[in-house]
């Protein structure tokens, strides 16, 4: 055989060899060890799906309240004294019709409700009512506190941020040590501002305000020189902080729902303030609380 002819021969095999090799490696690319698609593990395999949330229940079967003298009804029917019947959580009152009557009717929310709220606590006591609370075994627990820790003597005495968020986290957490299934519903702290400003018009909330009420807030009600306006601006500031921990929370726990700032947003008058101190709700003001407290509680969702 000539020798060119042979050559062509050898480089036609060559081409052949390396046309295969690049098939072959060509075929090769994108699989994987079992056959299957590249970056891909075994047919069917899927990531498992998070966890649902659960389901908020719009018409629980039992309420527990905790928290300071609003929920107690302090000063809505006589002076200087707690009015449990009349509390916008777990009152029986006709005319509030509170929260645990509307959900549970008025029978059933005398023997299915409890009040576990005290006069005068800050949040660093809440711990304690939310151990007594869970006892109870309530479907939901409703909680509005806050405005005592803004309403001191002095600005300087208010409850520093910090320590009202590790008060609440400890709060949340002795609920769920004993009642994990426990809804939440948390009112915010009221508008202590608009307090000041809608109750100084009257002559007589004023006198009883020299007392010593909110002295932080209500203090020299008149005065609206430099120092007092700073001296309100910063509880104000101090309480909107508190609604933040407040939502920053109980938006941590699968199970709770605050309110959106629906009361601190609440445009109160003089007919919701109790006529014996200007300060706390009447019983037209507790009845505006249950109004509220109701519809977010029975909403399909958290408010916006």
């Amino acid at each position: 055989m000539p020798e060119h002819s042979s050559r062509r021969r050898v480089r036609g095999a060559a081409a052949t060899l390396a046309a295969v090799a690049l098939a072959g490696g060509a075929a090769l690319t994108g699989c994987s060890s079992d056959g299957g698609p590249a970056g891909r593990g075994p047919e069917g395999a899927r990531s498992p799906s998070p966890a649902a949330t659960p389901a908020w229940d719009a018409s629980p079967a039992s309420v527990a309240a905790v928290g300071d003298s609003i929920t107690r009804g302090f000063d809505a029917c006589s002076v200087l004294a707690d009015c449990p019947e009349v509390s916008w959580a777990t009152g029986t009152d006709d005319g509030v019709r509170s929260l645990a009557v509307r959900l549970l009717g008025a029978s059933k929310a005398a023997s299915h409700s409890w009040n576990h709220a005290v006069s005068g606590a800050r949040m660093a006591e809440l711990p304690e009512q939310m151990a007594l609370a869970a006892k109870d075994g309530p479907e939901l627990v409703t909680v509005m506190i806050g405005a005592n820790d803004a309403c001191r003597d002095s600005v300087r005495l208010m409850t520093p941020e910090a320590d009202f968020r590790a008060s609440f986290e400890a709060s949340m957490r002795q609920l769920r040590a004993s009642a994990p299934k426990a809804q939440v519903y948390v009112s915010s702290v009221p508008d202590l501002k608009r307090l000041w400003s809608t109750g100084r018009e009257n002559p007589l909330g004023k006198q009883i305000w020299k007392l010593g009420i909110c002295r932080s807030m209500l203090g020299d009600a008149d005065d609206l020189g430099p120092a007092a306006v700073a001296r309100r601006d910063t509880v104000q500031e101090r309480v909107v902080a508190y609604n933040e921990v407040l939502r920053d929370v109980c938006a941590r726990d699968e199970r709770c729902r605050y309110d959106g700032g629906a009361v601190f947003d609440y445009r109160f008058t003089g007919e919701q303030l109790s006529e014996w101190d200007w300060f706390h709700p009447s019983r037209n003001g507790q009845a505006r609380l249950a109004e509220i407290a109701y519809r977010n509680v029975t909403a399909s969702g958290p408010p916006a």
